[in-house]
């Protein structure tokens, strides 16, 4: 118990501070191959490209302890791209939805019909077109697109960034909020446990209070002695609290171990799943609509290939092949400590694209929820970290168990010669 507390002189505390597992972020990005017929309203052509792998370094700023039994902090994230382990590099170029001028059509769909017709032409002179071939770093880390001046010009407000605009500008070199956490050291089962995110108890994007919940861990580490049903975690990058089932027990390198999945509810729909009615609007299950948190732009998250969703969403793109080995998202954690051993969180961005009157750079796209891109961030303990957990919470226990059981075997015979001494002697 005191080793897994969140104190300066426990065992996991710089473990927790600095975290010592070498994480990677695997992107796999979806190449549309036949751009000109979907403008056409026929069906995307889906090609899977990748992965493109990233290793990651996270490490805690603003460490504050506060007198309530809980402590404040700030989580960075660093990548830096491993050409070793990726299927191609970021020179690379793929032909994508062009994100900002379809999600700014959509969003713009019940805006007066002269404010299309206004972007209708700006989006013509700054030669703007229904999908573009940019390069992988391009995608990931920001392109400089005039659009941007454009749109905050005909509605200022509706994007708040200016300058380049990348999928993972704001992921590398930059915290997930202040989370603030319970230490444990008054009460162990609270160890982890969040308190607030950016000064808040719940957030404010969904439509109950349920779904806006701020529940669980920060999703790095969870209270002792785990039982066999589920465990929570706030991710600021879904916008939302997340619970995983417990699917099986196994070992990780001999670490025993609870394996935890993500129920076919978590992106199910409020007609499917009652609970999630908070997160409508909804579409079909398997995507949840993220719009609330991101801009109010029409996207999605899924898992990878649709997994767990309504076939519909399959059928309605070609390319895609879901399966639970390849796209299903699992965290290992070792029930005594509620330290993950070996984790894989996969999710999938998605985009809702159609044709929009007034803007005829849309063409005559047929309604779709378009796969953009997915990752995995996956991890596992290894080196002298594992080595040690090995021996301390493995090897140590066993051969203290085996011990006991040799005291005990020598116990028996010392007690039955004391019992017949003490027979003859009377």
């Amino acid at each position: 118990v005191q080793n897994v507390r969140i104190n300066p002189s426990s065992i996991s505390f710089q473990m927790w501070k600095d975290v010592p597992v070498p994480f990677y972020l695997s992107v796999h990005f979806f190449e549309v191959l036949n751009p000109k017929q979907v403008l056409q309203g026929a069906k995307p052509v889906l090609n899977q490209r990748g992965p493109y792998v990233y290793r990651e370094y996270r490490y805690k700023t603003n460490i504050t302890f506060h007198d309530n039994d809980t402590v404040s902090y700030l989580e960075y994230r660093n990548l830096f791209f491993q050409p070793d382990l990726s299927s191609g590099t970021e020179d690379e170029y793929v032909v994508v939805p062009n994100i900002l001028m379809l999600g700014a059509a959509v969003m713009m769909e019940k805006l007066p019909n002269i404010l299309k017709i206004l972007l209708s032409g700006a989006l013509a002179g700054l030669k703007q077109e229904a999908f573009m071939n940019r390069t992988v770093g391009e995608i990931m880390w920001g392109y400089e697109d005039p659009l941007i001046d454009t749109i905050n010009k005909l509605v200022p407000g509706m994007i708040p960034f200016k300058g380049k605009f990348g999928l993972f500008a704001d992921f590398n070199n930059s915290n997930s909020g202040l989370f603030t956490v319970n230490t444990g050291m008054k009460d162990i089962s609270q160890v982890h446990m969040v308190d607030s995110w950016n000064g808040l108890k719940k957030v404010n994007y969904w439509r109950s209070s349920q779904c806006n919940m701020i529940n669980g861990t920060a999703g790095e580490m969870w209270p002792p002695f785990m039982s066999p049903t589920s465990l929570e975690f706030y991710s600021p990058d879904a916008c939302r609290s997340m619970t995983l089932v417990y699917e099986q027990s196994g070992k990780f390198k001999g670490v025993p171990t609870y394996r935890f999945v993500a129920p076919k509810t978590l992106f199910a729909n409020g007609t499917d799943y009652p609970p999630n009615e908070g997160f409508c609007p909804c579409m079909q299950s398997g995507i949840q609509n993220v719009s609330s948190c991101r801009l109010n732009a029409p996207m999605f998250i899924s898992h990878p290939h649709f997994y767990n969703a309504d076939p519909s969403l399959v059928s309605a793109v070609e390319g895609l092949h879901p399966s639970k080995d390849q796209h299903g998202l699992f965290l290992d954690v070792h029930p005594m400590t509620g330290i993950p051993m070996n984790c894989s969180i996969k999710l999938q961005l998605n985009l809702y694209i159609k044709q929009v009157s007034g803007i005829i750079q849309t063409g005559k796209i047929k309604p779709v929820v378009l796969p953009l891109l997915w990752f995995a961030e996956s991890g596992s303990i290894e080196g002298s970290v594992l080595t040690q957990f090995y021996n301390n919470l493995v090897l140590l226990p066993s051969v203290l168990d085996y011990v006991q059981y040799i005291f005990l075997g020598l116990s028996v015979p010392l007690i039955i010669s004391a019992a017949v001494l003490m027979a003859m002697s009377k």
